[in-house]
């Protein structure tokens, strides 16, 4: 990461990304959506885009605009499309979430903010998709980590077309028989393109890449990891080919879907032993605290696979989906994105800082950037929430679940509060802070160039 370029853009994108993930765990708090609204209740489907579009989906485009170019050695093709990706990617994800509000009867508002929303957030993921595509194939052949963020894309797009199909249906612009049948039996395979392909698929990939590289294991291609590849690229143009079976109206989704089961669950269990064998085989014996953070999103990944096949095998699957889909969203990915969060946030606030004084000068350390101690607590308070949301999920408890959200607001803005301090450097001894002239990094937008490149700045 060293020889890569910063983006000017991803601490923005991380950013917004935040402010939805608050924005979400207060309506938690005060009962919004699932559970005391059914789970394809319009409360439901406006919290679950703030949270999946909002939060981690814009956490993921910021991370891949830093990370592409790492993973391939390349340069980003196509950087200057990042703010206004960003600037589309908000405002379609402002108008979904209030075109469900709208739907939902609390608000009087035009329900033709669905269709403009889905337009708006197609147009930013396809300019953002298309600048990573292009980064992708100009670096053919691509190593494994980078070959799941291209079939990640792929997922992507095919969440996008599906959304936006719904999206016409509920707001009556669109009335074609398939349409409709998508929007009554497709409803899960949107949800599981956008959280298993598009975040879950990527964050794998990107980790095998990014945990190696914190804990100094070693980084090369395995078996297992590409066996992880193929069954999860399995899965997902299963799933995939299951939307066309609906288009045609023909039988034989649910073997489909078996099989795409069983290569999923696969899957999880040959990455748990990657990942497993990585922190073994790690030559940081003591490692820091998003490694150490990450194990709690690992142990929900592996713990919502259990609970979707036991759910499964005991015929409870329409009553317990919504705990599997909250550990999926709020252990394994949240989790990651949090932990990871920990790392990326000061390494790039390092970088923009003291990387230019390299050599040249005294400077801190990237771990003087953080205070571990203060924040291991806030994450141990995320994972037991968790823990407590999924219980409460399990049994029913709305009162449980808005308990255990109040205990996860506390944890995500006392670690967005770490993350401010990182930035505005105030962990830093004094004397080591800004020596001779070097100035601080905006909190979350870029400097503005004085009659010089806009392009990202090379290290």
């Amino acid at each position: 990461m060293f020889a890569a370029s910063l983006s000017r853009w991803t601490m923005s994108y991380f950013a917004a990304a935040l402010i939805f993930l608050v924005l979400g765990e207060i309506m938690m708090v005060f009962g919004y959506g699932h559970p005391v609204s059914a789970l394809e209740a319009p409360e439901t489907l406006a919290l679950v885009h703030v949270v999946v579009l909002g939060w981690l989906s814009l956490l993921m485009a910021g991370a891949l605009l830093q990370f592409v170019p790492v993973l391939v050695g390349q340069a980003l093709s196509f950087p200057s499309v990042a703010l206004p990706a960003l600037l589309f990617l908000i405002a379609g994800n402002a108008s979904l979430t209030l075109g469900f509000v709208s739907l939902s009867g609390a608000i009087d508002l035009p329900v033709m903010l669905l269709p403009l929303g889905a337009a708006f957030s197609i147009v930013g993921f396809s300019v953002l998709g298309f600048a990573f595509a292009a980064t992708l194939w100009h670096a053919r052949p691509l190593p494994l980590p980078a070959r799941f963020v291209a079939v990640g894309l792929a997922a992507l797009f095919g969440t996008m077309l599906l959304g936006g199909t719904y999206a016409g249906v509920l707001s009556g612009l669109i009335d074609a028989e398939g349409a409709i049948d998508l929007t009554i039996d497709g409803l899960s395979l949107h949800a599981s393109l956008g959280l298993g392909g598009w975040l879950s698929f990527t964050t794998m990939g990107v980790s095998y890449r990014l945990l190696t590289m914190f804990m100094l294991s070693p980084d090369k291609e395995r078996t297992s990891s590409r066996v992880v590849f193929v069954l999860g690229a399995l899965c997902l143009g299963l799933l995939a080919a299951a939307v066309l079976l609906i288009l045609v109206g023909t039988f034989g989704r649910a073997p489909l879907l078996a099989l795409a089961v069983a290569s999923g669950a696969a899957m999880v269990a040959i990455y748990a032993g990657d990942i497993l064998r990585i922190y073994r085989e790690r030559r940081r014996k003591v490692i820091e605290l998003n490694s150490r953070a990450s194990i709690g999103a690992f142990v929900s990944l592996i713990a919502a696979t259990v609970l979707f096949i036991a759910l499964l095998a005991a015929g409870r699957l329409d009553t317990g989906s919504g705990a599997v889909i909250y550990l999926v969203t709020f252990g394994w990915l949240t989790g990651m994105g949090l932990a990871q969060l920990y790392k990326i946030v000061p390494f790039m606030t390092w970088l923009e800082c003291y990387g230019p004084a390299l050599g040249r000068m005294p400077t801190p350390r990237v771990q003087d950037l953080v205070t571990e101690a203060s924040a291991l607590r806030w994450f141990r308070l995320y994972y037991l929430t968790v823990a407590l949301g999924t219980l409460a999920l399990l049994i029913g408890s709305a009162i449980l679940f808005r308990f255990a959200s109040f205990g996860q607001l506390i944890a995500v803005n006392a670690l967005v509060l770490e993350f401010v301090r990182t930035r505005r450097l105030i962990n830093v001894p004094a004397e080591l802070r800004l020596p001779d002239g070097l100035v601080r990094p905006g909190l979350f937008l870029p400097p503005i160039p004085h009659g010089g490149s806009h392009e990202p700045r090379s290290l």
